[in-house]
């Protein structure tokens, strides 16, 4: 059997679930700067996922990303969304389905 090299931030189950199938892994422990690193790629990626194929399922992948990233850094999300409403309520929300198409330099 074939070993691929992945190196990249996987849920807490992943490991459990590829030796139910069978198979073999092995894992490591990172530290919460490098654990950071690769989460910001794993966003990437589940962004990239999502624009493939828009779904609830990928725009779920893409919040427990963020809550592993807000959580690394010491925030909640409740600190997230209080960012969020005060952005919301200074600068608007995306309501109004708006499209800027050309403004004054």
């Amino acid at each position: 059997m074939r070993t691929i090299n992945y190196n990249k931030a996987v849920r807490d189950r992943i490991t459990d679930i590829i030796r139910a199938s069978g198979k073999e892994c092995i894992v490591r422990q990172a530290s919460p700067a490098e654990f950071l690193s690769l989460l910001e790629a794993k966003l990437a990626e589940e962004v990239a996922e999502y624009q493939e194929s828009p779904s609830i399922e990928e725009l779920a992948d893409i919040v427990e990303v963020i809550r592993a990233i807000l959580a690394l850094q010491g925030s909640t999300w409740e600190q997230l969304e209080d960012t969020r409403e005060q952005k919301a309520a200074k600068r608007g929300a995306f309501v109004e389905r708006l499209v800027l198409e050309s403004a004054d330099a």
